[in-house]
């Protein structure tokens, strides 16, 4: 599967991974294309697209506004898994997952859901509120598409539940680095460290870690003690954020900073010892 390659090829070049994420539609669809477009230039290796919802509860205010926007302009579930399959007509090859509530996917249907992923060209799928134990229906679907159904872990989850998603999971482990939602920090927090090495030595699956990441010293420091590689959502979001009116203007902002998060998740590869 494109995402197990894709990690594995960065783990032998000695490199961390970036994933940003992207909520389609905010502000408007267009900029969402030139954004991808933009990410996908200045270093990301894969690509996270949330569907927006109207109760985002794994979200912070940066992202719940994002939500807000696109939801507000009229954007629906389907016109997000359609433009997966325009990004891929228009070249983009990077691993794509797809985040969306368990609201969304149920009322889809969970089998239609990960046909219609598939087919848009589609590699994964986060569920935030869809619970390891109940999580059957959906991983066996996923699993009939060539999907991969990706769990989180947080500061919180304790040993034995760290075991069963790891016996679940597939594609990488999402690592929450934070008691609470997505949105930038100030530091990165010991506990995020100390989860990261509980989760590594159980497991050889690639670990990326997010919620809270939102400079290059942030990723340096997790794929250093650990992570191979850094989700990155807000902080973007934050950036062209401050000027919707033209958003556009602040794509070569996001591109510098996308650049120097890639140059920190390799960085910090080279920093650590091989494991």
């Amino acid at each position: 599967m494109r995402i197990e390659r894709k990690l594995r090829q960065l783990r032998e070049r000695r490199e961390g991974a970036l994933m940003p994420h992207v909520y389609y539609g905010d502000p408007t669809p267009e900029f969402s294309f030139e954004l991808v477009r933009t990410l996908a230039a200045s270093g990301a290796d894969l690509l996270e697209v949330g569907v927006p919802f109207s109760d985002p509860i794994a979200d912070g205010p940066v992202f719940t506004a994002a939500c807000e926007r696109a939801l507000s302009r009229g954007i629906k579930p389907r016109m997000c898994i359609a433009a997966i399959e325009r990004l891929r007509s228009e070249g983009i090859d990077l691993p794509v997952v797809v985040t969306a509530y368990y609201n969304i996917v149920y009322n889809w249907g969970v089998v239609r859901f990960c046909a219609d992923l598939q087919a848009a060209g589609a590699d994964g799928i986060i569920v935030p509120d869809l619970p390891v134990e109940e999580s059957e229906e959906l991983l066996e679907a996923a699993k009939d598409r060539d999907l991969d159904l990706i769990f989180q872990v947080a500061p919180t989850t304790s040993e034995s539940r760290i075991d069963k998603v790891l016996r679940k999971a597939s594609g990488f482990v999402y690592v929450i680095n934070v008691e609470g939602v997505t949105g930038p920090r100030g530091d990165i927090v010991p506990s995020t460290l100390q989860l990261i090495s509980r989760v590594r030595e159980r497991t050889s699956l690639p670990l990326l870690a997010g919620f809270g990441v939102s400079s290059a010293d942030h990723a340096r420091l997790l794929v250093a003690n650990g992570a191979d590689g850094v989700v990155v959502g807000s902080a973007i979001a934050e950036i062209y954020s401050k000027n919707l009116r033209n958003p556009h203007s602040t794509l070569e902002r996001i591109r510098s900073f996308v650049s120097e998060l890639k140059a920190a998740c390799v960085q910090g590869m080279r920093e650590r010892k091989r494991i």
